[in-house]
């Protein structure tokens, strides 16, 4: 039986230590987090490097909902739905291209601005006394609720009305000015196109995984920790530096105390990382000549504290992480209760050494990649987990590690690094923003239904 759309409905699936399975495997509470929370929230859209010019555009999805990334005529970046307001085609399927000054529907050659406005149609005059003029038609390619474009990150929220960016992300943007500032330019680039495939889970399974460090010495044991033997027995001098392959994939095999100690830091509305203290990053060699770039463009004390920041994973909530210290974004694309389509982006510090932007691209790689050695490790648990929650066994998933009676998730807070508090952070902003447009209860019979 459909989920009532209400807040009581919703407020009984999301318990302080645990939620319930329903979360993870019904698709009707999928079409109202499409409805609700995924319009509600802001998503991330793509990076403006990816639309240098004018009549550029890149074409993605809100969740299910197509859109175009579009650099308009006056250099503004716009984001429109994919969809041509006269018999509703996809008006761009390539993933990226130039449209000129305008697009042109395939179907009927309906043409509109690049920032949607309706350019011309073929015979006008067959829509004289219609009405045509105070039709959706007319006003052309639909806009989003609401664009931002953060120091070349670019942000919608699908709503017209709701919560803004800087609300919303609020002290969580310091992830992002820190991927950023690492450029000695203070600006980046997108580098080539994602690594993308198809997760058979739930999207909330991926977003969870990434404030996750109780499971890396369990789980990535296979690989990661068959690498470790491997080159711990190797017969080398002593003091042989590992090489960058060893230096990205070992540190995934460190012991608990080492992710407890890292710590963890949560904002409001869902947001929050781990590597408060240290991270995973935090033992890469250094690359000749970037640290005195750093210094000759912010001064030394500030180009120590840039680079002194080791955030492991920032998860933007719901469906973007960043890894600044290695200059990483990944995308989660819902598309049904159990299939995620994940895109792994890479980029470049502008002005920065190439030898940078090459072990990037190396640690994307090996960790997230089709061919990964790392992430098919998670992508088996995912699956798993996804089976196994069709159990009628239990009702409930456990997010209880480290809870505090009374916790308040609604500011900031840094503790161990092994809480789950990021997790019942993230419930906790998913029913804030799935109930913030539903009335409190339905009908009675809907209720006791």
């Amino acid at each position: 039986m459909p989920i009532p759309e209400t807040r009581a409905a919703m407020s009984a699936l999301v318990q302080p230590q645990q939620v319930h399975r329903d979360l993870y495997i019904s698709q009707d509470l999928f079409k109202l987090e499409v409805k609700h929370l995924f319009s509600n929230t802001w998503i991330y859209v793509g990076h403006d490097s990816q639309v240098p010019n004018k009549g550029d555009y890149y074409t993605t999805q809100l969740a299910d909902q197509p859109v175009i990334m579009v650099r308009h005529t006056d250099n503004e970046v716009h984001v429109l739905y994919n969809r041509c307001p006269h018999k509703g085609t996809k008006i761009a399927i390539d993933r990226t291209g130039n449209t000129g000054k305008f697009f042109r529907c395939p179907y009927h050659a309906w043409s509109f601005k690049t920032d949607g406005c309706l350019l011309a149609i073929p015979l006008k005059k067959g829509y004289q006394d219609t009405g045509f003029d105070q039709s959706e038609a007319a006003h052309g390619m639909t806009p989003v609720g609401a664009v931002h474009n953060y120091r070349g990150f670019v942000f919608a929220r699908m709503a017209p009305e709701g919560i803004g960016f800087d609300d919303y992300f609020n002290g969580s943007l310091s992830s992002l000015d820190n991927m950023i500032d690492r450029s000695p330019a203070g600006k980046l680039q997108v580098v080539g196109a994602p690594l993308r495939y198809m997760h058979k889970c739930n999207w909330k399974m991926l977003v969870e995984n990434q404030t996750d460090t109780c499971h890396p010495m369990v789980a990535h044991e296979s690989s990661a920790g068959t690498a470790v033997k491997i080159w711990d027995s190797l017969d080398k001098p002593e003091g042989t530096p590992k090489p960058p392959a060893m230096e990205i994939i070992a540190p995934f095999m460190s012991p608990y105390e080492f992710f407890e100690n890292m710590g963890l830091r949560t904002w409001p509305n869902g947001h929050g990382h781990t590597g408060v203290h240290k991270s995973i990053h935090s033992e890469y060699s250094e690359i000749p000549g970037y640290f005195d770039q750093m210094v000759e463009a912010y001064g030394e004390e500030r180009a120590r504290a840039i680079l002194g920041e080791a955030r492991h994973n920032t998860v933007y909530f719901p469906t973007i992480m960043i890894k600044g210290p290695i200059q990483q974004l990944r995308n989660f694309i819902p598309l049904a209760a159990d299939r995620t389509l994940v895109e792994s982006w890479i980029f470049r510090l502008v002005d920065a050494p190439d030898e940078l932007v090459a072990r990037t691209a190396m640690y994307n790689r090996m960790i997230n990649a089709p061919t990964s050695m790392v992430g098919h490790d998670d992508l088996e648990m995912y699956e798993r987990a996804q089976e196994g929650l069709q159990s009628q066994g239990a009702d409930w998933v456990n997010v209880a590690r480290l809870y505090e009676d009374g916790e308040t998730l609604d500011e900031e807070a840094v503790l161990n690094g092994t809480s789950e508090r990021q997790m019942r952070n993230q419930f906790h902003a998913w029913l804030k923003f799935m109930t913030a447009t539903m009335p409190d209860s339905g009908p009675a019979s809907e209720d006791a239904q």
